[in-house]
């Protein structure tokens, strides 16, 4: 199967019985995780026992697209079956970050690092990144394979990146985690649900997914902001939605 799994759709914290950051990404069984916010590890386990991933893809290091890989390390780790280093690309903050909650180990024991911004072959993907505006560095993410691609803004405001980003992607998960008109005095580090649509739209992208809702937001709100500017069909991150890749608007 070739699907992306929701693991986590809520910015900043997640709602009661939501999740932040994250998704599963299927090819034929090799999983690849991108990001991994709070409360996103217990969903991944249901559909990955013991932690059972081919790659993990962080796009900053806030820790609502973070944290739980140190939860992560700990499955890996002290787990009952000892496996080797995972690949895990992220941007240099991240270790450090998630380092610091580990009072005697080293992610290195769990994880083979590589750094982002940069271009790397992953499984049968082709992984290219942007780096795009926000708080911290934050890497945009386009996994390629021969007939799919998958992009994923992370955390971004406004940028001309991100149309080469989605460009003819067959799903574009984009940040969406303002409503209506954002203030113009304001400095442009989140998109609004009308600009993921918007970019969307310059991109091409067949499907668009919104994510990073502001916990209390109303999602339909947003779904419909984006519809003004983005005709394709618009899909929610919602936890453990399911989006099958390999048939329908696909490539294949």
């Amino acid at each position: 199967m070739r699907c992306v799994r929701v693991l986590g759709g809520c910015g900043a914290w997640p709602e009661a019985g939501r999740a932040s950051s994250g998704f599963l990404v299927d090819y034929d069984g090799f999983r690849v995780v991108l990001d991994l916010g709070y409360a996103t590890l217990p969903r991944l386990l249901r559909y990955c026992p013991d932690g059972a991933v081919d790659a993990v893809v962080v796009t900053h290091e806030h820790p609502d697209h973070c944290v739980d890989v140190q939860a992560l390390y700990r499955v890996r780790c002290f787990g009952s079956e000892r496996r080797a280093r995972l690949p895990l690309y992220c941007t240099a903050g991240v270790p450090v970050r998630i380092g610091g909650l580990e009072p005697n180990g080293d992610l290195r024991d769990a994880f083979e690092i590589s750094t982002l911004p940069g271009t790397y072959q992953v499984g049968p993907f082709r992984l290219d990144t942007w780096m795009l505006p926000h708080h911290v560095p934050n890497a945009g993410v386009r996994l390629s394979a021969p007939d799919l691609v998958v992009a994923y803004t992370g955390d971004t405001g406004p940028d001309p990146a991100l149309a080469e980003l989605g460009a003819d992607a067959d799903l574009f998960v984009v940040d969406a985690t303002g409503q209506g008109v954002p203030p113009a005095d304001e400095a442009r580090l989140n998109l609004t649900a009308a600009e993921a649509g918007q970019w969307a739209a310059r991109a091409g992208a067949r499907r668009l997914m919104l994510t990073h809702f502001w916990p209390g937001s109303d999602r339909a709100v947003s779904r419909a902001e984006a519809a003004e500017h983005y005709a394709g069909q618009i899909l929610l991150a919602d936890e453990d939605h399911l989006v099958e890749l390999s048939t329908g608007l696909g490539r294949i």
